[in-house]
């Protein structure tokens, strides 16, 4: 039991050695727009779309569909008794307007296809926006690792200063040391947080490249509020209007479905063994049984009330996750603006304070601790404010898409 424990514990470790190792191998920077447009060329669901509408595409050729070609032969002592031979063929052709309202329900399948389309390129969007401000996260945390290590470690030097002049005891050494080596550790864990939402960034954008976000880019998120939300409204409605647009063109297909058919043909025989006797025939095919078209047009029409409820229900889900959404961005931006307007500027006061009074021997070293901790508080928690800012932002202007 012991062996397989420790077998598991070095793969474990072996897996995290090979996580961060791949992820320091060489990284393309890229900008979010960049990143945004690879993930629309690479998607594989965007592909699979395109060939959707490629697919109802080519289906507008099959708008025309006349019946099989029927050839029958009859051979036999049906003029006399001598053996005679007969072959006709036939051919029933569409008429009225079924060929037209076929067509046209192929152009609007290709139009939902192309609808369908955007809504997924749009989720790529959303997916890809969230997953590169998710690793600048990483990073601010990151940088303000390396923050209080700068501090911790001044604090260790002072610490250790004033244990050889006898002006404190081992306590305060000993106390430095370990936050030092907690920093540490901590870094390292932050570098497997970036290797994963690095990955994560890899996977929306589909790609072999081992890409990461700028790093200059603003961490704040910038939401564009003359399009916020305006965007996925429209492409709701072009949605729900071309899902309807089907069933409309669908229920004329089948109302066409019932007008008989033309057929024309054309027979060789022998009489008596002479040959050749020929002829045309013409006839139609009437549906009298229209009952099954007669329903399917009536299942047409359901669906299209089913698709304007559906529609209706969109709306109003939209409507009120609208509110919630901008009452969230609206809180989280109030305490992001705290932390940028003053409390920063406290923390970075405190730190400095702290850090003069406690090398001039002014403060105590459990006032020093104290004041110290209360400052990276402040800072640890503009950098969670921030985060929350920019999903509540990012939520903002890319609504969730239900019951599409």
């Amino acid at each position: 039991m012991k062996t397989l424990y420790k077998i598991n514990i070095r793969a474990l470790q072996l897996s995290a050695f090979l996580l961060v190792t791949t992820f320091l191998q060489a990284q393309t920077t890229i900008s979010l727009e960049k990143a945004i447009e690879l993930a629309k060329s690479n998607n594989i669901d965007l592909k699979i779309a395109d060939k959707e509408i490629e697919k109802q595409t080519v289906l507008k050729k099959a708008a025309f569909q006349p019946d099989a070609l029927q050839v029958q032969y009859q051979g036999g002592q049906f003029n006399s008794v001598d053996f005679d031979h007969n072959i006709s063929i036939q051919q029933f052709f569409p008429i009225g307007s079924i060929t037209k309202a076929n067509r046209q329900l192929q152009e609007e399948l290709v139009k939902l296809a192309e609808k369908r389309k955007a809504l997924s390129s749009y989720e790529i969007e959303k997916a890809v926006t969230l997953a590169y401000y998710q690793y600048l996260y990483g990073i601010s945390i990151q940088k303000l690792n390396s923050e209080l290590n700068d501090i911790y470690t001044k604090f260790l030097k002072n610490a250790e200063l004033r244990f050889q002049t006898g002006e404190s005891g081992n306590i305060e050494v000993i106390s430095a040391k370990a936050k030092v080596k907690e920093i540490e550790t901590q870094k390292k864990q932050l570098e497997f947080d970036l290797a994963i939402y690095q990955k994560q960034l890899q996977f929306f954008i589909q790609t072999e490249e081992n890409i990461v976000p700028d790093v200059q880019t603003a961490l704040q998120y910038s939401v564009i509020k003359e399009s916020a939300n305006s965007g996925v409204e429209g492409l709701l409605s072009d949605y729900y209007q071309q899902q309807i647009s089907v069933y409309e063109k669908e229920e004329n297909t089948f109302k066409a479905a019932r007008t008989p058919k033309l057929g024309l043909g054309y027979f060789a025989q022998t009489i008596n063994t002479e040959s050749l006797f020929q002829g045309f025939t013409a006839g139609l095919q009437i549906p009298l049984f229209g009952g099954v078209n007669t329903a399917k047009v009536q299942a047409s029409a359901i669906s299209i009330l089913q698709s304007k409820l559906a529609y209706d229900k969109s709306k109003l889900a939209f409507s009120l996750q609208k509110i919630e959404l901008q009452n969230n961005f609206e809180k989280q931006q109030k305490a992001l603006d705290y932390y940028q307007n003053e409390g920063l500027q406290y923390a970075d006061q405190i730190i400095n304070t702290a850090q003069k009074s406690y090398a001039n021997g002014d403060m105590s070293y459990w006032s020093y601790i104290s004041f110290l901790n209360q400052a990276i508080d402040i800072k640890k928690q503009f950098a969670e404010a921030t985060h929350s800012y920019n999903q509540s932002a990012i939520e903002l202007q890319f609504p969730t898409i239900k019951n599409n």
